[in-house]
């Protein structure tokens, strides 16, 4: 990266563009610290998105908009994005990171709404109430008990074991489930829930199957023609995660077959851009399979949190360069200003902070406070100074593995 490539300007009319029908909380919180705010409905392609994105300080996405190296790299005025969503795969963040680019989510916001989504799930496939509702509104009486069961003593397995796996857990207990979870990370059980050692284990063992994992690619097709085949026989199963962890085909199989009792998918491997375009899949059709519009999170509350939390990360990163959450670059906790503000962004290399010390020195700088963190690619300087001569802004940016520089 050259040293200077962004423009070291310190007084700028901060941009925001929110796409995917963001929250207009995310609105107010922006407006509200003085920045120019336009929404957009839907996402945009990448063509579009380079266009739309000149002269924009801030992009708030959710999941659908893909922010490719090259659309962040055309993106010369770009210094934060918020995905407002917890997931994180649709941007390049190794990308980002080299751009000096801070990308923020909301990994909490919307995690009881998901739960909830879930266990109503997890109830209506027991009972087949899908298949119940389809025949009342087509004139058909059938008030027979087959194949309809409590949840109540049958064993719950949650694969993946974070914020949303954990809190199921918890809530699945108060219904009287059992649960067990696999994870490759250790992780503390809440309650009685019961770790096991292996995917296997947990397959073999439980009559429901519910997935929460993150959108990393080594979770692609996690769930395919085996995984389905080591599952009890009528077991039922739900992914509430990421679209591509499941190989729709197999798992349309397994439901034709039987050997899949029910399903509950709210993420598909491919969905539509925009509200109202045609969504096909293969599940379609299939008796008690609940599909759902990518609405886990999409209840007035979490929808009401996540534009709070997510715009308010990126008012605390332009205010006052906190990184505090970020998910690309170090992060650095900063009390109020003292002063002028001095952010260093720069090539985690030998040197750096000793070169940033001395243009400080050299335009007799007095530091008040001062905080470096650092990650494999990318380091990340905050300097507050009380006192310094002209010219310094652009000594920063001349710095050798500069990659941006902010002063305020």
């Amino acid at each position: 990266m050259k040293a200077g490539r962004f423009s070291p300007v310190e007084c700028f009319v901060v941009k925001a563009l929110l796409l995917e029908n963001i929250h207009p909380e995310a609105t107010r919180l922006l407006a509200d610290a003085g920045y120019e705010v336009e929404n957009r409905r839907g996402a945009l392609g990448e063509d579009d998105l380079i266009d739309a994105l000149e002269g924009v300080t801030l992009l708030g996405i959710r999941s659908r908009t893909q922010l490719t190296e090259r659309v962040l790299a055309s993106a010369s005025e770009l210094q934060a994005v918020g995905a407002f969503c917890i997931g994180t795969n649709q941007i390049d963040l190794d990308a980002a990171a080299r751009l000096g680019i801070a990308c923020f989510n909301a990994p909490y916001s919307n995690t009881r709404s998901v739960v909830e989504l879930a266990l109503a799930e997890i109830v209506a496939l027991a009972r087949h109430l899908t298949d119940k509702n389809k025949q009342m509104h087509e004139g058909i009486w059938d008030k027979s008990a087959g194949g309809a069961h409590e949840v109540r003593g049958r064993t719950l397995g949650l694969v993946g074991y974070g914020n949303i796996g954990s809190q199921l857990s918890v809530l699945a207990e108060s219904f009287g489930m059992r649960v067990w979870f696999y994870d490759v990370v250790d992780k503390l059980a809440m309650g009685n829930a019961k770790r096991v050692d292996s995917l296997d284990e947990l397959l073999a063992t439980c009559e429901t199957i519910s997935v929460h994992v993150d959108g990393r690619p080594e979770n692609t097709n996690l769930f395919g023609e085996a995984e389905f085949g080591r599952m009890r026989p009528r077991a039922l199963f739900l992914n509430l995660s990421r679209g591509h962890v499941v190989d729709i085909p197999a798992l349309a199989a397994a439901v034709r077959s039987g050997h899949i009792a029910g399903a509950g998918l709210d993420v598909y491997p491919s969905e539509p851009r925009a509200a109202g375009d045609r969504f096909v899949n293969e599940l379609q059709g299939l008796p008690n399979v609940i599909l759902t519009p990518h609405v886990g999170g999409s209840t007035q509350e979490a929808q009401v949190d996540i534009g709070r939390f997510t715009a308010g990360k990126l008012v605390d990163f332009m205010a006052g360069g906190s990184t505090v959450m970020s998910v690309n670059l170090p992060q650095v906790q900063v009390p109020a200003q003292q002063g002028r503000r001095v952010i260093h962004i720069h090539r985690n290399v030998p040197g750096v902070l000793a070169n940033l010390t001395k243009v400080l020195s050299s335009h007799q700088a007095n530091i008040a406070f001062q905080a470096l963190n650092t990650n494999s690619e990318v380091g990340y300087v905050v300097t507050d100074v009380t006192s310094a001569a002209p010219g310094l802004t652009r000594e920063l940016t001349e710095i050798p593995h500069t990659i941006r520089v902010r002063v305020s």
